[in-house]
């Protein structure tokens, strides 16, 4: 007997961005935001740049990665929080002339 053969379900660009963003809204502080994922090389993950943004500035630069299955809403791997915040500290130092401008 043949049984019939399922497609495995692909989570969209779109539905990968909104996981990260409520995975880091649960857990990190704001201005911290999904990139642009991609595909890893096996094709069974999402790989989400995480980036430090500020209005008016756009983006000072990416903190870490967040891995987001393409089966199922599911982060399974992600930067350590701690790192993430760490790298953000330096970019919002390196950048803070430009921030308090752009609030002036």
């Amino acid at each position: 007997m043949n049984l019939p053969e399922f497609k495995k379900r692909v989570i969209s660009i779109q539905q990968t961005q909104a996981i990260t963003n409520l995975f880091l809204s649960d857990y990190m502080p704001d201005r911290f935001t999904a990139d642009q994922p991609h595909l890893t090389q096996t094709g069974d993950g999402w790989e989400v740049p995480i980036i430090l943004t500020y209005p008016k500035i756009g983006s000072l630069g990416r903190v870490g990665t967040v891995m987001v299955s393409t089966e199922i809403e599911k982060v399974i791997d992600h930067t350590p929080f701690e790192e993430m915040k760490q790298a953000g500290q330096k970019l919002y130092e390196k950048n803070y002339d430009a921030i308090q401008t752009s609030f002036s």
